[in-house]
């Protein structure tokens, strides 16, 4: 009796611990106290000289715990299902300019960039200093307005409008740039591009197509704080797959 006591009393513990945590941090705080649990029944089954039975049981369940774990510790539980191995594939999205690549997290939002041509050529947009991103963002208006763009969607997102400030061009300026339609971008996505741009392999059915872009949409949409850029691109990607 006391132990099933000390059971529903630490069951209740890791619920309200569970419950706690944030959204994102819930799978590794499962996993943690699945870990704890199972070293909890170890010792016990030691204690009480029935550790046989913890090993006739792996022996039992290996099968399925050699499927299981992996996708447990890489997170992709289930990817097999409904999705295919879109899930996968899906978390992260790839835009592209002549002088830029981005890339899109579709579960933080989060973007993050390279620089693939001119003086900066190689270097992350994590690693730039404030007054670099001013002088990149002149290279780029210089030599291709899609690249600008671009950039200041990324700007955008990681600095809100604190970096207009420091911006020659002026806030009216970059304010123009960011309505303009998908007619200015440069040219028309080839297909690889489309599948880049909403995070999917090449054969992607329609309704994946459809649900990539709708997931993609509810990050960038201008309404939801996101870009016209990114939005009227996404736009593209999709009417080109299903075109």
């Amino acid at each position: 009796m006391p132990l099933t006591l000390l059971v529903i009393v630490l069951s209740v513990v890791a619920w309200l611990w569970l419950r706690n945590q944030p959204a994102s941090q819930r799978k590794p705080a499962i996993l943690k106290l699945a870990l704890i649990a199972g070293i909890g029944v170890v010792i016990l089954l030691a204690v009480t000289g029935r550790l046989h039975i913890l090993f006739a049981s792996l022996a039992f369940l290996y099968p399925l715990l050699r499927r299981v774990l992996p996708a447990l510790f890489t997170g992709h539980l289930g990817s097999a299902g409904s999705d295919g191995a879109q899930a996968q594939t899906g978390n992260q999205s790839r835009v592209a300019s002549d002088i830029l690549e981005m890339t899109l997290d579709h579960d933080s939002g989060t973007m993050s960039g390279r620089i693939l041509k001119g003086p900066m050529a190689g270097r992350r947009l994590g690693d730039l200093e404030e007054s670099e991103f001013i002088s990149l963002l002149q290279y780029c208006r210089q030599h291709d307005e899609d690249s600008a763009r671009l950039l200041e969607t990324y700007l955008d997102r990681r600095f809100g409008d604190s970096w207009r400030a420091d911006d020659p061009a002026g806030t009216d300026d970059g304010e123009a740039r960011d309505r303009g339609d998908a007619g200015n971008a440069a040219g028309p996505l080839t297909e690889r591009e489309a599948l880049d741009i909403l995070g999917l392999q090449p054969g992607a059915n329609r309704e994946e197509i459809i649900r990539a872009h709708r997931r993609m949409m509810q990050k960038v949409h201008p309404d939801h704080g996101g870009s016209n850029y990114l939005a009227a691109r996404i736009n593209e990607a999709k009417e080109r797959l299903l075109g």
